[in-house]
Protein backbone atom coordinates (compact mmCIF):
# COMPACT_ATOMS: atom_id res chain seq x y z
CA UNK A 1 0.00 0.00 0.00
CA UNK A 2 1.14 3.52 -0.83
CA UNK A 3 0.27 6.76 0.94
CA UNK A 4 -0.32 9.97 -0.99
CA UNK A 5 -0.24 13.05 1.26
CA UNK A 6 -1.42 16.12 -0.64
CA UNK A 7 -4.03 18.76 0.19
CA UNK A 8 -4.75 19.21 -3.54
CA UNK A 9 -7.33 16.46 -3.95
CA UNK A 10 -7.16 16.46 -7.75
CA UNK A 11 -3.38 16.07 -7.71
CA UNK A 12 -3.64 13.34 -5.07
CA UNK A 13 -6.16 11.44 -7.21
CA UNK A 14 -3.89 11.76 -10.26
CA UNK A 15 -0.91 10.37 -8.35
CA UNK A 16 -3.05 7.56 -6.94
CA UNK A 17 -4.40 6.62 -10.35
CA UNK A 18 -0.93 6.67 -11.93
CA UNK A 19 0.47 4.49 -9.12
CA UNK A 20 -1.71 1.63 -10.29
CA UNK A 21 -1.87 -0.13 -6.92
CA UNK A 22 -3.55 0.16 -3.54
CA UNK A 23 -3.31 3.78 -2.39
CA UNK A 24 -4.59 5.71 0.60
CA UNK A 25 -4.97 9.46 0.17
CA UNK A 26 -4.54 11.93 3.03
CA UNK A 27 -5.20 15.65 2.73
CA UNK A 28 -2.94 16.54 5.63
CA UNK A 29 0.11 15.22 7.47
CA UNK A 30 -1.72 14.59 10.74
CA UNK A 31 -4.11 12.08 9.14
CA UNK A 32 -1.19 10.18 7.62
CA UNK A 33 0.81 10.23 10.86
CA UNK A 34 -2.22 8.95 12.81
CA UNK A 35 -2.67 6.10 10.34
CA UNK A 36 0.96 5.10 10.78
CA UNK A 37 0.63 5.40 14.58
CA UNK A 38 -2.34 2.99 14.32
CA UNK A 39 0.02 0.43 12.78
CA UNK A 40 -0.72 0.85 9.08
CA UNK A 41 2.70 1.03 7.45
CA UNK A 42 2.91 2.09 3.80
CA UNK A 43 5.50 0.66 1.42
CA UNK A 44 6.23 4.18 0.21
CA UNK A 45 4.86 7.72 0.42
CA UNK A 46 4.26 10.42 -2.19
CA UNK A 47 4.40 13.67 -0.22
CA UNK A 48 3.57 17.29 -1.00
CA UNK A 49 5.58 19.82 0.99
CA UNK A 50 3.19 22.78 1.08
CA UNK A 51 0.38 21.31 3.16
CA UNK A 52 -2.29 22.94 5.26
CA UNK A 53 -1.31 22.46 8.91
CA UNK A 54 2.00 20.71 9.53
CA UNK A 55 3.99 20.91 6.30
CA UNK A 56 5.81 18.11 4.53
CA UNK A 57 9.10 18.76 6.32
CA UNK A 58 7.38 18.46 9.69
CA UNK A 59 6.02 15.12 8.51
CA UNK A 60 9.48 14.03 7.30
CA UNK A 61 11.09 15.01 10.61
CA UNK A 62 8.52 12.92 12.46
CA UNK A 63 9.09 9.97 10.12
CA UNK A 64 12.89 9.91 10.52
CA UNK A 65 12.64 10.13 14.31
CA UNK A 66 11.50 6.46 14.52
CA UNK A 67 13.55 3.55 13.22
CA UNK A 68 10.60 1.71 11.67
CA UNK A 69 9.21 4.70 9.76
CA UNK A 70 12.63 6.11 8.82
CA UNK A 71 13.00 3.23 6.36
CA UNK A 72 9.88 4.13 4.35
CA UNK A 73 10.90 5.62 0.97
CA UNK A 74 9.41 9.05 0.29
CA UNK A 75 8.98 10.79 -3.05
CA UNK A 76 8.35 14.51 -2.80
CA UNK A 77 5.70 15.78 -5.22
CA UNK A 78 5.90 19.56 -5.23
CA UNK A 79 5.98 22.70 -7.31
CA UNK A 80 8.97 23.87 -5.24
CA UNK A 81 12.47 23.56 -6.69
CA UNK A 82 14.67 21.09 -4.80
CA UNK A 83 17.44 20.86 -7.43
CA UNK A 84 20.80 20.28 -5.85
CA UNK A 85 19.42 19.58 -2.36
CA UNK A 86 20.29 16.30 -0.69
CA UNK A 87 17.13 15.15 1.06
CA UNK A 88 18.21 11.53 1.55
CA UNK A 89 18.57 12.12 5.30
CA UNK A 90 14.79 12.47 5.36
CA UNK A 91 14.25 9.18 3.55
CA UNK A 92 13.56 11.01 0.29
CA UNK A 93 14.37 8.82 -2.70
CA UNK A 94 13.17 11.24 -5.35
CA UNK A 95 11.50 14.52 -6.20
CA UNK A 96 8.79 15.03 -8.80
CA UNK A 97 7.89 18.49 -10.04
CA UNK A 98 4.09 18.82 -10.16
CA UNK A 99 4.22 20.81 -13.38
CA UNK A 100 6.51 18.42 -15.26
CA UNK A 101 5.87 14.92 -13.91
CA UNK A 102 4.19 12.22 -15.96
CA UNK A 103 2.34 9.06 -14.92
CA UNK A 104 5.34 6.93 -15.97
CA UNK A 105 7.50 8.83 -13.44
CA UNK A 106 5.15 7.82 -10.63
CA UNK A 107 4.97 4.22 -11.87
CA UNK A 108 8.77 4.12 -12.00
CA UNK A 109 9.05 4.88 -8.30
CA UNK A 110 6.24 2.46 -7.46
CA UNK A 111 7.97 -0.27 -9.44
CA UNK A 112 11.23 0.34 -7.63
CA UNK A 113 10.02 0.79 -4.04
CA UNK A 114 6.60 -0.89 -3.67
CA UNK A 115 5.89 -4.59 -3.97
Amino acid sequence: MIFVVDDDEIMAECVAKAAGCEVRIFTNAIEAMNEIADGIMPEMIFLDILLVGPDGFTFLNEMVSYTDTAKIPVVIVSSLDFAGRDLSGYGVVGVLNKEKMRPKDIRGYVGKYAK
